[in-house]
C-alpha cells in the first residue's frame, strides 16, 4: 500500500480524489486534508495568504499520522503567484514541516508537461486574466513555452466547483491552440477527473488538469508508476485518439 497526502484548500472539487483513487486500480490510497482557505478569491493578495506556511503546516500532522509517503499542496494559484523562487521556498518549508518529500500543483504541471513531451502548451484557466498571466510566467520560467493563455474571469473557487462537463469542455475548446503540444487546465477547484480521456479525444493532444497532475506528482515523489488510461496520456504516455468529426 502506498499512501499519498494532499493539502487541499477549502471544499470545491475534492471528490476528484476518491474518484481518481478508484481509477488508479492499485494499492494506492489518496489522503486529503483540507486547509483553511481564508478569503475565497482568485486575487493575488488572497492567494498569497492562502498558501502561507502556517496554513499549510496546520494540516501536515494528520497526513503524517495517516502514513503518507509524500505530500503535495493541491493548489495551483496558491503556489505560482509566489513566482518560481517563492514556490520553491513554499515547497521546501512544507517538506521540512512534514518530514516528507513535497511539491505543489504548479510544479506538477511543469513536470507533467515534460513527461508527455510538451515544450509548447496552451493554458485554459478559470482565473481572471492577471492571475492566468502569473501561471504563464511560472511555466515560462521553468522552460515551458506558453503559446496561448485564456482566463475566464472567475473569482471564487466555490463558483468553479459548480462547473460540470459542458463548462469544462467549453473552457478546453476556447483555450486550445493548434501550436500547443498539450492543453493545461490549472485549477484544483475544477472537476476534471471524469473527463480527461474525453477531453484528449476532443482536442487531439494530452490534456493536463490540476487534480490529475497533482496525483501524478505525488506518485512521482513516492517513486510509483501506475498505468491508468482513464486519467489520460500522462498516466499512459499513449497518444490520444482524435474524435471523429460528425455532422
Amino acid at each position: 500500500m502506498t499512501a499519498l497526502g494532499f493539502l487541499y484548500p477549502g471544499h470545491s472539487a475534492e471528490d476528484d480524489y476518491p474518484r481518481m483513487e478508484q481509477m488508479l486500480g492499485s494499492d494506492i490510497r489518496l489522503q486529503v486534508v483540507h486547509t483553511d482557505i481564508g478569503e475565497d478569491a482568485h486575487r493575488v493578495d488572497a492567494l498569497l495568504e492562502m498558501g502561507s506556511a502556517d496554513r499549510l503546516a496546520a494540516g501536515v500532522e494528520e497526513l503524517r499520522l495517516a502514513g503518507a509517503e509524500a505530500v503535495v499542496w493541491a493548489c495551483t494559484s496558491g503556489s505560482f503567484v509566489l513566482g518560481r523562487e517563492g514556490a520553491h521556498d513554499q515547497v521546501r518549508k512544507l517538506a521540512l514541516a512534514a518530514g516528507l518529500p513535497a511539491s505543489s500543483t504548479s510544479f506538477a504541471f511543469a513536470h507533467a508537461a515534460r513527461e508527455v513531451g510538451a515544450t509548447r502548451v496552451a493554458v485554459a484557466a478559470t482565473y481572471p486574466e492577471d492571475v492566468t498571466g502569473h501561471f504563464s510566467a511560472f511555466l515560462k520560467d521553468g522552460g515551458v513555452e506558453v503559446v496561448a493563455a485564456r482566463g475566464s474571469g472567475i473569482i471564487t473557487a466555490a463558483e468553479v466547483g459548480t462547473w460540470g462537463r459542458d463548462e469544462v469542455f467549453a473552457l478546453a475548446r476556447a483555450g486550445d491552440h493548434p501550436d500547443a503540444e498539450a492543453l493545461l487546465l490549472p485549477d484544483t477547484a475544477l472537476h476534471t477527473a471524469a473527463y480527461v480521456r474525453d477531453l484528449e479525444a476532443e482536442v487531439g493532444k494530452p490534456v493536463l488538469t490540476a487534480n490529475q497532475v497533482t496525483v501524478w506528482e505525488a506518485l512521482r515523489l513516492a517513486e510509483r508508476r501506475v498505468n491508468a488510461p482513464a486519467l489520460g496520456a500522462l498516466f499512459t504516455k499513449e497518444p490520444p485518439v482524435q474524435a471523429p468529426v460528425t455532422g
